[in-house]
């Protein structure tokens, strides 16, 4: 029985990467914005703030090859989004005693799940890239996981303060050639209707309570991350190829991880894993536009040392549970996309409020 077409050009895409742009530049820019505030807090020996810094550079991932000026005001807003964010996620951290062991997972999943509902209904009706809400989710919930380590006000700080560095590095790729005449920028946003942003905001809080909820009940011991890997497929184009990106999540998580696992194999100073966090940073966006999966191999490795950076774990155990909750969030992901399709074709013909305009995801 002969293979259809459109699953031969998926399968291809898993395996290929598309043709390269200007990648070096946005890729050296957003590595830059990170190793900076991490160079600055090994010299103060405060590397467990890591994750306020982390958070805050991935500012500059947004808006990657847009005409200056744009890029500015989207990387201003997106800055104090993140940054909004680590506040939450620190004010959650620092009520742990409170709510103690049982209630503050519940709270910190229903917390992110309201978080990416409404991230990704902002970055949609802005038309901001990239789309849905996986760095806003991942904030919130990875601080709230860690232990308390510093002052809310100082989460803030450290966050808001490497947010402005990254917009200042973004508007000094105004310099380095980032605006690639093939890069296909539109600066008019989509217009959404209300019905289309609360249907975006909708599957975003769907996929996240139900993935965090499952997360939570397997006693796996970082739920969040099944959380975003249900959001993950969110923002693709359309449901078919919000399935093919659940599908690559997994499959790259699972080549990062045999990554993660080398970088981790012998014992490494701090200095040490801050340089391969801003080098797993660059290969990341090198690739993140070229073949989702294979950039994996390196965000992968990214996220999880970023963690050991600022509150270790046990190894063995942590990639595991990686994996596990990964699969568990892509599923849900994926019924999440498949439910909203028989709905929408129950419905009658209409457009797909993820079909256009919201740019690659993580």
């Amino acid at each position: 029985m002969p293979v259809p077409s459109s699953v031969r050009e998926r399968a291809r895409r898993l395996v290929s990467l598309a043709p390269g742009r200007v990648d070096h530049i946005p890729a050296l820019r957003i590595a830059v914005g990170l190793a900076v505030p991490l160079a600055l807090l090994l010299a103060t020996d405060r590397i467990e703030w890591a994750m306020f810094a982390a958070f805050g550079a991935f500012t500059g991932i947004y808006s990657r090859y847009e005409p200056t000026a744009l890029r500015f005001r989207r990387q201003s807003l997106m800055g104090l989004v993140l940054t909004l964010c680590v506040g939450i996620g620190a004010s959650l951290a620092a009520l742990g005693p409170m709510l103690g062991d049982r209630a503050l997972p519940w709270t910190a999943m229903v917390v992110g799940a309201l978080v990416a509902a409404g991230a990704a209904t902002l970055v949609a009706k802005r038309g901001i890239k990239p789309g849905g809400a996986l760095f806003p989710l991942f904030a919130v919930a990875a601080i709230s996981s860690a232990p308390s380590v510093a002052p809310v006000w100082l989460a803030l700080l450290i966050a808001a303060g490497t947010a402005s560095w990254c917009v200042l590095l973004g508007l000094a790729g105004h310099y380095m050639g980032e605006r690639h005449p093939g890069a296909g920028v539109d600066p008019r946003r989509e217009i959404f209707t209300r019905r289309q942003l609360a249907e975006v905001g909708g599957v975003h809080l769907a996929a996240a309570l139900a993935a965090g909820v499952i997360g939570i009940v397997s006693g796996l011991p970082f739920p969040y991350w099944a959380q975003i890997a249900a959001v993950s497929p969110l923002s693709a184009p359309g449901h078919g190829a919000q399935v093919e990106r659940g599908v690559h999540r997994l499959l790259g998580t699972i080549l990062g991880i045999g990554v993660t696992a080398f970088l981790l194999s012998f014992p490494a100073q701090a200095w040490q894993l801050v340089v391969w966090v801003v080098v797993m940073q660059f290969l990341a966006e090198l690739y993140v536009l070229r073949n989702y999966a294979f950039a994996l191999c390196f965000i992968t490795p990214l996220a999880l040392l970023m963690v050991q950076l600022a509150h270790p774990q046990a190894v063995g155990p942590m990639l595991h549970a990686r994996v596990l909750e990964t699969a568990i969030g892509v599923g849900v992901g994926i019924v999440v996309v498949l439910i909203g399709a028989a709905l929408r074709r129950k419905e009658g013909p209409g457009p797909d409020p993820r079909s256009s305009g919201a740019g690659p995801s993580r």
